[in-house]
């Protein structure tokens, strides 16, 4: 049996993260009755990547928090990326960050993007975390020119990939390429980190001429999966019993070519139904203009920013046209994939960029009445992978099956919800489900949260940090309220 992401399983099992080799140093131990929280992080001298304005930050926030478990979660998991994923080094004189997703030891555009999000507002008074970014924006354009439609990729770039799944796969795999499934949101994430960046800090010495290269294979990339002229030069299949790994005839199902760019994977690396996947489309349009603004600011750059801003156009057009479907009971809402020709089907899977992530990710705004009645759709039995059980209620997806409940969706739930009560459930949700490890996970079932998936899993925990310093920024007296007594 081929292993894969999917079969990366522990029910239980403190793996990674620095727990196997069993060190737990107390960095903050809160105490409540005979119960005693000791820190889960790796011992000072084992961890990756430090820096003190994070773990200035860790103190600063943890006092606002009442829950000790909550806190000692938050202490857990805000600096796991940094801990546990971070490999620094130099290219040509300039430093490089290679951020590995936690158990699989390769960098996936988007997991790497997102796993260091939550020290953005920290960098400009951290020296280090900015190399640390200029080194990961650097890593990214190198690695969206060996290939714009890989997801994965190798510290090496001369190496072949070392990831069993994909050493077979039908495609044209060039060293340095862990992974080649093409996922229109990689490259959203990539645009996304620099600009992100770059408002943070208006540090121009990323934005260098080689990251303008990758920045113009986006946009060619794009243009060709509009697939206007052809379906262009990507193709992959797999062999595997999983339908979700694979692309029908290389290429997916077939679509009426309507200016919306085609995705042959979702980000939870399972295959498209249709290509036109709506979320990745809406996130492609922000992330353009976002990209067009860096472009302008940063290096002057008006005909890398025009193309950009004038692909984004034509596809916000597209999906404004054939992005939309009503669900059975009448309601007008985002479709989560099209294919052009009319058919379309309603879904949500926990993983960003989804349906229910969208006011969050700046696509539409939080008032937007057609997003609110989509992510409440989202989060009700219109949509196949939602699911609730005695442990809790979210959204999941294919890539783990069915009830099983992935622990980013109640984060992404939390962080858009303007109701209390909604955030306050969220919480107590992930305290509750954590299965005493300490860290966020992948998902867990329903109704069991000891049966979960990928101990170490660095994008879900830097999510979590998000989401205690969001409300830390925002609504600091919920951090006080009690958890233990709000049903799940």
């Amino acid at each position: 049996m081929l292993t894969d992401r999917r079969n990366l399983m522990t029910q239980g099992a403190l793996l990674g993260a620095g727990l196997a080799t069993g060190v737990l140093a107390p960095i903050a131990s809160a105490q409540t009755g005979a119960k005693t929280y000791v820190s889960k992080r790796p011992a000072p001298a084992d961890r990756r990547f430090v820096s003190k304005a994070v773990e200035q930050e860790i103190v600063r926030v943890s006092r606002m928090i009442a829950d000790p478990e909550l806190a000692w979660l938050f202490a857990n998991a805000y600096p796991n990326t940094l801990d546990t994923t971070v490999k620094m080094g130099r290219v040509d004189g300039k430093p490089d960050s290679f951020v590995i997703t936690g158990d699989i030891p390769c960098l996936w555009l988007r997991d790497s993007a997102a796993q260091v999000k939550s020290y953005l507002h920290l960098a400009k008074q951290d020296p280090k975390l900015r190399e640390l970014f200029r080194g990961l924006i650097a890593r990214h354009a190198r690695s969206v020119l060996i290939d714009p439609y890989a997801n994965a990729f190798m510290e090496d770039p001369a190496a072949k990939t070392n990831l069993e799944w994909s050493q077979v796969d039908e495609t044209e795999m060039k060293p340095g390429v862990a992974e080649r499934k093409w996922e229109i949101d990689s490259l959203c994430y990539s645009m996304r980190l620099s600009h992100g960046y770059w408002t943070a800090t208006r540090d121009t010495t990323p934005f260098d001429a080689l990251w303008a290269d990758a920045m113009r294979a986006i946009v060619r990339t794009f243009r060709e999966q509009q697939r206007k002229d052809g379906p262009g030069p990507y193709k992959f299949q797999r062999a595997s019993r999983q339908p979700t790994e694979t692309l029908l005839a290389g290429y997916g199902a077939p679509t009426r070519k309507v200016g919306m760019i085609h995705s042959g994977f979702r980000p939870s690396d399972d295959a498209c139904q249709y290509p036109l996947f709506v979320p990745a489309n809406m996130f492609a349009v922000t992330t353009l203009r976002e990209m067009a603004q860096v472009a302008n600011e940063a290096r002057k750059d008006t005909a890398l920013a025009n193309d950009a801003t004038a692909l984004a156009s034509e596809v916000a057009a597209a999906i404004a046209q054939y992005g939309t479907m009503k669900l059975p009971d009448g309601r007008d809402v985002w479709a989560y994939e099209v294919d052009g020709f009319g058919n379309a089907i309603f879904m949500d899977d926990a993983n960003v960029p989804s349906l229910s992530s969208m006011a969050w990710l700046g696509c539409v705004p939080a008032s937007d009445a057609r997003w609110q009645r989509t992510a409440a759709a989202a989060w009700s039995d219109a949509n196949p992978w939602f699911f609730k059980g005695s442990a809790g209620e979210g959204i999941g997806g294919p890539h783990q099956g069915m009830d099983y409940i992935w622990p980013m969706s109640l984060i992404v739930r939390g962080l858009t919800a303007t109701d209390d009560a909604t955030i306050l459930k969220c919480l107590a949700t992930l305290k509750r489900t954590h299965a005493g490890t300490g860290f966020m996970h992948e998902a867990f079932e329903k109704d069991d949260a000891t049966k979960f998936t990928r101990s170490w899993f660095a994008w879900a925990n830097g999510l979590f940090g998000e989401f205690v310093l969001h409300l830390a920024a925002t609504k600091p007296q919920l951090l006080k309220a009690p958890l233990d007594g709000i049903r799940v």
